[in-house]
This record gives C-alpha cells, sequence and structure tokens, in this order.
C-alpha cells in the first residue's frame, strides 16, 4: 500500500506524518523505518522507529533511491512501513514522481512493506497515476 500526504511546504504534513508513524509503532509487530532528509525530527519519533538520514549515503538520482529502499527491505525481513518525509527531495524527484511511484509499487507489492510519503506539491499538480495515492491534501 502506497499513502501520500500532499501539500505545499509548510503545510504540516510532517507533523502528519510523524504522528502516523508514532502511532503504527504501537500498533505492529514488525519495524518501522523513516527516512528524511535531516535528523531535525529525530526527538519527535518513538525511539522503536529507525531514522535513516538519506543524504548521508550519497542518493544522487530517483534509481539510486529505489536501490538504496531495495536494500533497506533486503536487510529487515520484518519490515512493515517505510515513512518517508521529504520525497520529493530524498528521492532526486524532478518530472518523474509517477516513475518513482510506481516503483515503489512493484516494491510493495513484491515484498509486502507499505510505504507512507510525504510530498510538497498538491495533490492537482500530481500525474493522474499517482492522484490516486493521495489520502491527505493539505
Amino acid at each position: 500500500m502506497i499513502e501520500i500526504i500532499a501539500g505545499l511546504k509548510g503545510h504540516g504534513k510532517t507533523k502528519i506524518l510523524i504522528q502516523k508513524a508514532n502511532d503504527d509503532i504501537k500498533l505492529t509487530k514488525g519495524t518501522i523505518v523513516y527516512l528524511d532528509k535531516n535528523n531535525k525530527h529525530m526527538y519527535e519519533l518513538s525511539n522503536q522507529i529507525r531514522l535513516i538520514v538519506v543524504p548521508e549515503f550519497n542518493v544522487e538520482n530517483t534509481d539510486m533511491f529505489i536501490g538504496f529502499i531495495a536494500g533497506i527491505i533486503s536487510q529487515d525481513h520484518d519490515l512493515d512501513k517505510i515513512y518517508l518525509d521529504s520525497f520529493l527531495t530524498t528521492a532526486c524527484i524532478e518530472e518523474n514522481l509517477d516513475y518513482a511511484v510506481n516503483k515503489l509499487q512493484e516494491l510493495t507489492e513484491k515484498f509486502d512493506v507499505d510505504f507512507v510519503i510525504s510530498a510538497s506539491a498538491e495533490k492537482e499538480g500530481m500525474p493522474e497515476s499517482v492522484q490516486k495515492y493521495v489520502t491527505v491534501s493539505l
């Protein structure tokens, strides 16, 4: 499953994403990973959630980002959800949002890992194939 929280910068997407992650860790029997562009929100996340700061791993394009995600999945067979904050930045997305979401959909189907994404964009500005995943639009 892919769930997107969409909205322009400063509209509260990260706050919602952190709350969802903290709520989900109480309910899941698996593990949760939270990917971000920095460690600014480290103390807001439950200590049971693994925070990964993506730029520390020199991800330079969308394909590298997808490979990075696949590597995370391959290392944790109990992985339940991956939270992706600042998705457009961390995944190096410019014009290829539909490509990236399609690749994540392939991973979710193959490995049964859910993705919850915050994207600094309005739902109406996203490709039609991506809009169906938007559950919160701010």
